[in-house]
């Protein structure tokens, strides 16, 4: 065979090879790849000395004394560390880079068992309202947790009313919220504070509620509560009070959930409708790169931002192919072992989509990455 004949059928081969290969598709960036700088915004300690902040929340109208985009953070400790006890919650606008006080109230609310004590469960409204779980402590410690409440301030800092009873039994993670105006949907997860103490200490009690509100001149009233996951594991814990289902996200009408004890991430269906308890759902990721997660936040791409609690790293997780896909070092203080541990907890998506608000509970601070 002459040389020309060769190089056409080399040439006939590449062809032929190349039509019947599978095509290898590339992976698609991940949200946390697009990170590349973390900067510090402001200190979240008010007047009062109120450190460790739990809740973050980025306002979605501006009313009152509220922005639209500003950032409000609570405390869950008072100025002496005491866990369980703190009363305040700042506004930080990123306009002006200034953080004030939004509310406070007193340690004792009469329509909220066992005193007050800000937790991660926040939310604001469209119509300017803000509702933020209590679950209360008399000395800083899980032993005297009481069953706590939802509270309800207006627009401007101001105590309006108390959620309390019922499946409300120490609200506890993340809210995630549906907003309709003169209605709402809010999901919250609760410990079971106000059940059996000595039951409490270690159990399945935790259960994730849905309520339905009616949005009136007098705020927010409840039309109707629904327990749509229980049995999720919860214990209490000298260094963090308690560990129990935290983070939460809903995508379409599929609820995830954080569960701290099991290192999991699960997903609750048929949230928005369904009229009885999915246990703990279906578990749609576990360990990995999890080290007890704790808040979620849902990424531009649609994976979910998963707060690490044992360490300072944030995870993305897929949710589609229930892949870990990235994660990154968002607190690396080595006064922890690991770096970071225990200094995260909310997680809040910046309005433009390209960045993530953060608290780091070992330094009391409000950060950004992008």
């Amino acid at each position: 065979m002459n040389g020309s004949a060769k190089t056409y059928l080399c040439w006939l081969s590449l062809v032929s090879a190349a039509a019947f290969a599978t095509p290898v598709a590339a992976n698609p960036p991940s949200f946390l790849d697009t990170l590349k700088k973390t900067t510090t915004l402001a200190s979240t300690v008010p007047a009062n000395g109120d450190v460790n902040p739990y809740a973050l929340i980025v306002a979605p109208v501006s009313i009152g004394k509220i922005e639209k985009n500003d950032v409000l953070v609570d405390n869950f400790n008072d100025r002496n560390n005491l866990q369980g006890v703190g009363t305040t919650i700042v506004d930080y606008r990123p306009a002006t880079g200034a953080i004030t006080l939004f509310a406070s109230v007193p340690k004792t609310l009469a329509a909220c068992p066992g005193g007050v004590g800000l937790t991660t469960a926040m939310a604001v409204l469209k119509s300017g309202y803000v509702i933020v779980g209590s679950l209360p402590s008399t000395d800083g410690t899980f032993k005297t947790a009481g069953p706590g409440c939802l509270i309800v301030f207006d627009a401007n800092g101001k105590f309006i009313k108390t959620f309390a009873g019922g499946p409300i039994d120490g609200p506890w993670g993340n809210t995630a919220l549906v907003d309709h105006g003169d209605t709402a949907t809010l999901f919250v997860s609760e410990i079971g504070a106000g059940k059996v103490p000595a039951a409490a200490q270690a159990g399945k009690l935790a259960s994730v509620i849905r309520i339905d509100l009616a949005i009136g001149t007098d705020g927010p009233s409840i039309t109707k509560e629904t327990v749509i996951g229980d049995g999720f594991g919860e214990r209490a814990d000298k260094d963090v009070f308690v560990i129990g289902p935290t983070g939460l996200v809903l995508e379409g009408d599929t609820l995830y959930v954080s569960d701290a004890v099991g290192n999991a991430v699960n997903a609750i269906p048929q949230a928005l409708t369904r009229t009885t308890s999915a246990g703990t759902g279906t578990v749609i990721s576990k360990d990995g790169k999890f080290k007890r997660p704790l808040a979620l936040e849902k990424a531009p791409n649609g994976d979910l931002l998963v707060i690490n609690a044992l360490d300072g790293e944030i995870i993305e997780l897929d949710p589609a192919t229930k892949a870990q896909v990235a994660a990154r070092w968002i607190n690396t203080n080595r006064a922890q072992t690991p770096p970071g541990s225990g200094n995260l907890f909310g997680v809040a998506l910046t309005p433009d989509g390209k960045g993530i608000y953060f608290v780091n509970d070992d330094v009391n601070t409000l950060a950004v990455a992008r």
